[in-house]
């Protein structure tokens, strides 16, 4: 009988219903893994399903059994893939999910860092709004969208859709071209012009070594906007301490990421010293979380389990 193992269940909510493959199966799930026990676990089975769970090559070479790995997830670095394909094991990953629950959070962390949500809200909350004696309390800056540029590093669907919805703001939109690249064409504004013009800058870029840190201290001293810095694609593409150093020096005028370098953070992540600030919104890695992208993730990874396991092509990256 097939062997299912589902490595790290807490990365999908509990809310959401984890419906199982029709071809008849044993399934196990743990609610999460350490990387010293994906080798016990995976003892015996033919298919891994993981999300953030390493698959490396040493557990590979102790996993003869294995015969399919399926990522909940469109990121799939957590699988050695070159492992995969000596050893002819088909690794899938999941795809479009999040067009919209991505580009949504990324909208809607741009508008409350424009009105200074997170300080309002923590004025009322402090009495301070109570203690002015004013129907109103200005103590903290508010910008409209409108007319301003919105500079997007990622020309992809997600990318796509955040523009979408920043030109429904009246926001005029740059697609940046890759950093060091030239002619890439009209549809693209040059790197440099990006980062020197723009009001906001969101990232939508996979993590790769010419992306990591494609942010970074030279980048935010050309930054003669001052922009918010929206963040919800992977950790790492923007240097974090640069970050906060930029945020200290007055370079930027705030940012909201949802994604960090190592999740959760370590207690000596530069990001968590400046969390209590009013222009300052970190969310726990949530941005492709609705109910309904959840659900389409698993919807995936049923559909490449059951093709799999039926011999009909399934969508793979190995």
């Amino acid at each position: 009988m097939t062997k299912i193992v589902f490595l790290d269940r807490e990365t999908i909510g509990p809310e959401i219903e984890l419906t199982k493959p029709s071809a008849e199966h044993e399934w196990v799930e743990h609610p999460s893994t350490r990387p010293e026990e994906v080798v016990e676990r995976l003892s015996g089975a033919t298919i891994a399903v993981t999300n953030k769970v390493p698959i490396r090559r040493d557990a590979l070479e102790k996993l003869p059994d294995l015969k399919f790995i399926t990522v909940a997830a469109t990121g799939y670095d957590v699988i050695d893939i070159e492992a995969c394909r000596e050893r002819g094991i088909p690794v899938s990953n999941v795809r479009g999910y999040a067009e919209n629950t991505v580009p949504d959070h990324a909208m809607a962390l741009i508008l409350a860092l424009c009105r200074s949500l997170p300080g309002y809200r923590q004025d009322v909350i402090d009495g301070s709004w109570q203690k002015a004696g004013q129907f109103c309390f200005f103590n903290h800056p508010i910008f409209d969208l409108a007319g301003r540029k919105l500079g997007i590093i990622g020309e992809g669907v997600i990318g796509q859709g955040v523009a979408r919805r920043a030109e429904a703001f009246g926001m005029k939109v740059m697609f940046a071209a890759h950093k060091g690249v030239a002619g890439m064409g009209p549809l693209y504004t040059p790197f440099d012009e990006v980062i020197e013009t723009a009001d906001v800058i969101t990232l939508h870029a996979p993590l790769t070594p010419h992306t990591r840190g494609v942010i970074a201290m030279p980048e935010f001293r050309r930054m003669t906007k001052k922009p918010l810095i929206v963040n919800t694609s992977r950790g790492g593409l923007v240097d974090e301490a640069d970050l906060v150093q930029a945020l200290e020096e007055g370079l930027i005028a705030g940012f909201g990421f949802d994604v960090l370098t190592k999740e959760p953070p370590a207690p000596d992540n530069p990001l968590l010293k400046v969390l209590g600030r009013p222009n300052v919104i970190v969310t726990p890695h949530v941005a492709w979380a609705s109910n309904e992208a959840q659900s389409e993730v698993w919807r995936q990874v049923v559909d490449s389990i059951e093709k799999f396991v039926a011999g009909e092509p399934v969508r793979r990256v190995v």
